[in-house]
């Protein structure tokens, strides 16, 4: 690599007596770093070029082709945008593999060529990190990162013995450490994995100051850097998708944890399926209390009379902090189970929930804060813990720049984070860390979201994080990754009251168990959808 990066240096010096060159302005050592860079990380050979202006238009292509991976303007020049992003901390698989790798790329996510050919996987973690002394938390790190990948897929993990054989070693080293692929110290290089043919193991850098808690602002977090690992270790390779947890360079810690995005979900079931349905032990109903509900098998509650008689919601809405679901109808409130409505209700929005105001428009949840906003009118409430926050209400246009007042449903869509609101044929997506936070090409029509009607009441992320769109008597059921209503035996729409509140006097289109899945079976595929919402 040294001889690569001076044999470009010569080229560009002999270039900028005789012509311009995309490299001028660069500096001796930045062109060096670039060329170790891109070789380093397969975009370039790092055997030199026989003639140094063939070495030079080369460097210029390998750092368009990096450049256009990365997400930044491709101009081919080694700009200060360019080298910055070669700076940033990263995994240390390459991202171009090579012919002899075998990598097969599907839209933006890649497959490397090879994978396990059984689905029940085990790992042992064989050194820690010397600079955490928390082995349980390390321990906890670990796991939660392999059931990222679980959740999405067909695969099981489970942790063994160090003195045992399994699929996948872990351990914790620094410098050279007897596996032909050194780490750098600090920064630079923070992990490295081996694919499938390779044996699949996983070594994290030593000299890290690797953290396992995620509101750290110091160090380097350990989950999001071992669910990356671990997508190399069961076959993927580096994606060109930015957002997707395969792209290769490190990416702040999420709160939420909820890092599978659609590009990474996409790969890894093409090699080992989606997760299967987990089937109640007994039959269930509809409802918002358990993580799965089969509406094919209902044991029905005793009849609430005002939301049998119309089961028309104001807001329907899942809270993350306790995973129970709430529903809002003029002045009244019910909490649901996994067989309906909780006894002992309706009860009073006024008496139990601290100054929100009645016959709402919409309510808002967000995963990982104990956050929940109301919105009517031209306000809305924030309320936090269950405690409403002082200063309340307050203006939609000051607290959520670009919205219209009086909205019909708000909801966050788990797959990018997003909130996006909805009113009458149109909908909006909200962002707070963009500026501006509604971008120009919104309101779009409500039938980007396909099979959605117009006109709705309500929108939710159900515990099972799938979404849940309610208009009048009905409620459709929406697949995030094909981004449409949901394809099922029994179609959607389906009945609110028979499915949500157990009612026995509701028509309903029931088949047997044993026809169709159970709809909110936990363990199903979510992710990005299939196209921008």
């Amino acid at each position: 690599m040294a001889a690569l990066a001076l044999l470009v240096i010569g080229a560009v010096v002999g270039v900028q007596v005789g012509g311009a060159s995309p490299l001028v302005g660069a500096s001796s050592a930045s062109i060096a770093e670039a060329a170790t860079y891109l070789a380093r990380y397969g975009y370039s050979s790092s055997s030199p070029s026989e003639d140094r202006s063939g070495a030079l238009v080369t460097l210029a292509s390998n750092i368009a082709e990096f450049q256009q991976f990365a997400g930044l303007e491709v101009t081919g020049e080694l700009n200060d945008v360019t080298l910055a992003k070669m700076r940033q901390p990263r995994c240390g698989v390459k991202d171009k593999l090579g012919p002899s790798y075998r990598a097969r790329r599907r839209k933006r996510y890649a497959l490397q060529g090879s994978r396990w050919r059984v689905k029940n996987l085990s790992y042992k973690i064989t050194s820690w990190p010397s600079k955490l002394q928390d082995e349980d938390g390390v321990r906890k790190a670990i796991r939660d990162s392999f059931q990222a990948w679980e959740d999405v897929s067909a695969l099981k993990f489970k942790e063994v013995a160090a003195t045992e054989k399994a699929n996948i070693e872990i351990r914790f080293a620094a410098a050279d450490h007897s596996d032909g692929d050194p780490f750098d110290g600090p920064g630079g290089t923070l992990a490295h994995a081996f694919f499938p043919i390779y044996g699949g193991d996983a070594h994290f850098d030593d000299d890290e100051q690797w953290t396992i808690n995620p509101r750290s602002r110091r160090g380097i977090d350990l989950f999001m850097t071992a669910a990356h690992e671990f997508g190399h270790s069961l076959g993927l390779s580096h994606s060109s998708d930015n957002q997707a947890l395969m792209a290769p360079f490190y990416k702040p810690p999420s709160l939420s944890r909820d890092v599978i995005k659609e590009d990474d979900i996409l790969a890894i079931q093409e090699l080992y399926g989606k997760p299967a349905s987990i089937k109640p032990k007994v039959p269930a109903t509809t409802g918002g209390g358990g993580t799965s509900r089969d509406e094919d098998s209902m044991t029905k509650t005793e009849d609430d009379s005002i939301l049998c008689t119309d089961s028309s919601v104001d807001a329907i809405f899942t809270v993350p902090s306790n995973n129970r679901t709430y529903v809002f109808k003029g002045e009244n409130y019910w909490r649901l189970t996994d067989k309906g409505v909780e006894k002992d209700y309706p009860r009073k929005i006024a008496e139990a929930w601290d100054g929100a105001p009645n016959n709402v428009d919409a309510v808002l949840t967000l995963s990982g804060t104990a956050r929940i906003y109301f919105f009517k009118g031209s306000e809305y409430w924030r309320m936090t813990g269950f405690k409403m926050d002082a200063g309340y209400p307050k203006k939609i246009s000051a607290g959520f720049r670009g919205i219209e007042d009086n909205v019909a449903a708000v909801f966050q869509w788990i797959p990018n984070g997003k909130v996006y609101f909805f009113k009458g044929n149109r909908y909006w997506r909200y962002d707070p860390k963009s500026e501006p936070e509604v971008a120009s090409d919104y309101p779009r029509p409500i039938n980007t979201w396909d099979g959605i009607p117009n006109n709705i009441d309500s929108v939710m992320t159900y515990k099972n994080k799938r979404t849940y769109f309610f208009k009048g008597n009905e409620y459709y059921r929406f697949d995030d990754i094909d981004f449409m209503v949901d394809d099922s035996s029994i179609p959607y729409p389906r009945s609110v009251a028979a499915y949500w509140f157990g009612c026995s006097n509701q028509p309903s289109n029931l088949v047997t168990p044993s026809s169709v899945r159970g709809d909110m079976a936990s363990g199903e595929a979510d992710g990005d959808a299939g196209k921008e919402a």
